[in-house]
């Protein structure tokens, strides 16, 4: 099943729009819909308006009706094995259980699989404020 989301985050990191950074990164995430959703970082001259491909994805699984993330790929043209930034972490766990498997991928496929808790341990819970 990590195969598919492996071509979709090569077919998304495509898209990217990245003439600053020149770092296309590509996410699929598969939501609780059954649905894959992509995502590419997009830069902006201005730097800190840009963001990254998570969030890109996360908003389309939100306006496409998803609520929860099952599994997300990410793949990077130019670092093998790269995983989400930290803040990008944070928004993932926003939609995610810590059992959500993250696919960390090279130019082949899928190379490392973690989970969320894995990928950021010390997450703050959406429980926690009520």
């Amino acid at each position: 099943m990590s195969h598919d989301l492996f071509e979709a985050a090569r077919d998304a990191m495509a898209k990217a729009h990245a003439p600053y950074s020149k770092f296309p990164v590509g996410v699929a995430l598969r939501a609780d819909d059954g649905n894959v959703y992509l995502g590419a970082n997009i830069e902006n001259i201005s730097f800190p308006q840009g963001w990254c491909a998570e969030p890109t994805a996360i908003g389309a699984m939100i306006m496409g009706g998803g609520k929860k993330i099952v599994e997300l790929a990410v793949l990077a043209e130019k670092l093998a094995l790269c995983s989400p930034c930290g803040g990008c972490r944070q928004k993932i766990a926003e939609f995610a259980s810590s059992d959500t498997r993250i696919y960390l991928c090279d130019d082949l496929g899928v190379q490392k699989t973690v989970t969320m808790a894995e990928l950021l341990p010390f997450a703050f819970e959406t429980d926690v404020i009520g």
